[in-house]
C-alpha cells in the first residue's frame, strides 16, 4: 500500500537539520558541517543490495575528488546501525553511512519511497550555508546517478 509522501525538497530550500547515528560512531548532525564543508546526502534503499553496493563503493573510489571539492558524502538509509556497519566492513566503504531507522529524515527531504519502508535513491547537495544547491530524486530506487554527473553538479554550484 502506498502512503502519502511529501514532495522532494528543491534547490534553494534551506535543508532541515537532523541528527542521526553514523558508522563513524555517535550522531551526525547536518548543521555541524555549516561553514566548513558542503554535504552530499545520498539516500539509498538498502545496504547490501547490488545497486546500493555499487553506488557506495563508487563514492569511495572517487573519495578524493569529493574531498577536493570540499564535499562530505553521507549515505543515508533506513537500515539499522548493525546492518550498516556490516555493510561498511564487508565492502571496505570510505563514506560514512547514517541510519534513518524510522525514515524521519527521508520524509523531511521527500526521499521516502511510496511503500514508506525504504528510502528512494535521492541526492541533495547542501552547501556550507545549509542551503540545498542541487537535488535529484530517482523515478524508482533501482536507478542511480553516475559520479561524473554528481561531480559536475557539485562543480557547477560550488565553483
Amino acid at each position: 500500500m502506498d502512503i502519502a509522501i511529501p514532495a522532494p525538497l528543491t534547490a534553494g530550500t534551506v535543508a532541515p537539520d537532523f541528527s542521526i547515528p553514523g558508522t563513524a560512531g555517535g550522531a551526525v548532525t547536518l548543521s555541524d558541517y555549516r561553514n566548513s564543508k558542503h554535504v552530499l546526502l545520498a539516500f539509498f534503499p538498502a545496504a547490501g543490495t547490488p545497486v546500493c553496493t555499487f553506488e557506495m563503493c563508487a563514492f569511495g573510489e572517487d573519495f578524493g575528488r569529493f574531498s577536493a571539492a570540499e564535499v562530505e558524502v553521507l549515505g543515508i538509509s533506513m537500515d539499522s546501525m548493525d546492518k550498516l556497519e556490516q555493510f561498511r566492513d564487508a565492502q571496505g566503504l570510505r563514506v560514512q553511512l547514517l541510519s534513518d531507522i524510522d525514515g524521519a529524515v527521508a520524509r523531511q527531504f521527500g526521499a521516502l519511497w511510496k511503500s514508506g519502508t525504504i528510502a528512494n535513491r535521492a541526492y541533495f547537495l547542501v552547501d556550507k550555508t545549509g542551503v540545498i544547491r542541487w537535488a535529484h530524486v530517482e523515478e524508482h530506487p533501482g536507478l542511480r546517478r553516475e559520479n561524473e554527473e554528481i561531480l559536475a553538479a557539485i562543480n557547477s554550484v560550488t565553483a
